[in-house]
């Protein structure tokens, strides 16, 4: 079990490491590529858009051909991607490079959730997810600080190095100490019609409909703070590389408590009632950002608190919403509803993150990320108590 948690840990961290350990460098990146924060901002829509198209891809392909091949080929292709990201001369290339990454690196994200979901159900997956989380969390928690630090060591393609290094070695464990989970029996190959009908099904679906919306919408919430905050925090607020990288892993530090907690609960709290302690928890930690945007009285201390709050109550959220969609399945689509879920996740994550920079002078502000996580995390509560009910009441 142990050695199945750092596994699959490995595979999933590799995404967060790979969108988080550069935040510092932002500002850096955009002198040097002599290019807006906007575009820059662009290159962690296009990873977010490119998981997005890669997991409708390889979720239905694992399906079909088993979880190791489709695996092995995507973490490959990310490693190379990777490295060549170190040689990127211009923005539109860096952008162009992260899509290609983000396609390839959704083979680590859809394939390790149909693992859990090939072998474990209900609680014991939601407890699974927590015991995952717990691994992947520490990716974003050390990413920033370790990102901060490495631009005192040489200029911002040596993130992309250690992100290329930390790859390659995620090959070679899942190569060695990963075995297939899905048993020749059980595989369900998909052509395009049937895939077609299959994820129609999915769609029609309120049981999976209802959460994997509520998670894409929640996760577009967080990520809007994750691609926005490096700008907000080092052009509006005056905080160093270093100040930043602090304060993002202090609230990342949230999310892994949060998602402890709610390890402890499983059993005690029924799942629907955990998430919707956490969207509540969520929504109050926005409108709060909201209005100390809205008076002026905002510092990098009490957003530290609030974001906190925030990521907090997103550790309940992520575990329980995908252990309701994906429950709701049986293992023989397991991997495209993953796919079909992790693509609105990460669509949804990229897409509302960049609105954040549509302002006037193109840069993302404190009142822009607010409106946004707002607007966002409301609708996400809205969206479980209209379908995610249905979804509760399958599992339960």
């Amino acid at each position: 079990m142990a050695l199945l948690v750092l596994v699959l840990g490995a595979l999933t961290a590799t995404g967060p490491l790979s969108t988080d350990l550069y935040l510092p460098a932002f500002p850096q990146i955009a002198r040097d590529l002599n290019a807006p924060e906007s575009q820059i901002q662009l290159t962690l829509t296009a990873i977010m858009l490119g998981l997005g198209v890669g997991q409708l891809v390889i979720g239905p392909l694992s399906d079909g051909l088993g979880r190791r091949l489709p695996l092995l080929l995507g973490v490959t292709v990310f490693t190379v991607t990777t490295f060549a990201c170190m040689l990127a001369p211009s923005a539109p290339v860096l952008v162009a490079l992260r899509f290609v990454q983000g396609v390839a690196g959704a083979a680590g994200a859809v394939i390790a959730r149909a693992v859990v979901r090939d072998l474990f159900e209900g609680d014991h997956a939601a407890r699974f997810f927590t015991r995952l989380m717990l691994v992947t969390g520490m990716a974003p928690l050390l990413g920033p600080i370790l990102g901060g630090q490495l631009l005192l060591l040489g200029p911002w393609q040596l993130t992309f190095g250690v992100i290329g290094g930390v790859s390659t070695l995620t090959l070679v464990v899942v190569f060695f100490w990963l075995p297939e989970s899905l048993p020749r029996s059980e595989r369900r190959e998909m052509r395009p019609a049937e895939l077609a009908r299959t994820v129609g099904a999915l769609l029609r679906d309120a049981r999976f409909v209802g959460p994997a919306l509520t998670l894409g919408l929640s996760f577009g919430m967080m990520f809007t703070y994750v691609s926005s905050f490096s700008f907000v925090s080092q052009n509006q607020f005056g905080a160093t590389a270093q100040q930043f990288s602090l304060i993002f892993a202090v609230n990342t530090l949230g999310i892994i408590i949060g998602t402890q907690l709610n390890g402890f609960l499983i059993g005690r709290v029924e799942t629907a009632r955990r998430l919707a302690a956490g969207l509540t928890g969520a929504l109050v930690a926005v409108v709060t950002m909201s209005l100390l945007a809205a008076t002026g009285s905002a510092g990098l201390l009490s957003l530290t608190v609030v974001f906190f709050g925030m990521m907090f109550s997103v550790g309940f959220v992520f575990p329980n919403a995908t252990t309701l969609a994906i429950s709701s399945q049986p293992p023989a689509v397991a991997g495209t509803a993953s796919a079909l879920m992790g693509s609105m996740q990460f669509a949804l994550g990229g897409g509302l993150a960049a609105l954040a920079g549509l302002t006037a002078t193109g840069e993302a502000t404190l009142a822009s990320m607010a409106v946004v996580m707002v607007s966002v995390g409301a609708a996400s509560a809205v969206v479980f108590a209209v379908l995610g009910r249905s979804a509760a009441r399958s599992v339960s």
